[in-house]
């Protein structure tokens, strides 16, 4: 499979914004897919943070983004971007994307990301601080 890639990290103060971009590194798209957003601070577990379906974007926001966060494919760029917006310091962490060739819901999809993605980025920082 073509490697995904993950941009738009960065250093941000708290209650700024930031968009992540998730794409293959061809360009291709991840229509049939779906996707992803994890993430991992340090000496702490990956958690997923939300994920959108293939089919009809459903979408799932794990509660500490619900309100803040949002997920969608940007289909002019073949992209699956992740909007976060009100940043928190405890938002640190590297952010992976990654992709599924099938699941059975968005929910379980998100809930069990070592069974169900099976393509994943490198990863792109996000620092929340003054």
């Amino acid at each position: 499979q073509v490697p995904v890639v993950e941009s738009g990290g960065g250093l941000v103060q708290p209650g700024g914004s930031l968009r992540l971009s998730c794409a293959t590194s061809s360009g291709s798209s991840l229509d049939t897919y779906g996707v992803g957003w994890f993430r991992q601070a340090p000496g702490k577990e990956r958690e997923g943070v939300s994920c959108i379906s293939s089919t009809d974007d459903t979408t799932y926001y794990a509660d500490s983004g619900k309100g803040r966060f949002i997920i969608y494919r940007d289909n002019a760029k073949n992209t699956v971007d992740l909007q976060m917006n009100n940043l928190k310091p405890e938002d640190t962490a590297v952010y992976y994307c990654a992709t599924a060739g099938f699941y059975d819901t968005v929910e379980n999809m998100c809930l069990n990301p070592d069974f169900y993605f099976e393509r994943w980025g490198q990863g792109t920082l996000v620092t929340v601080s003054e």
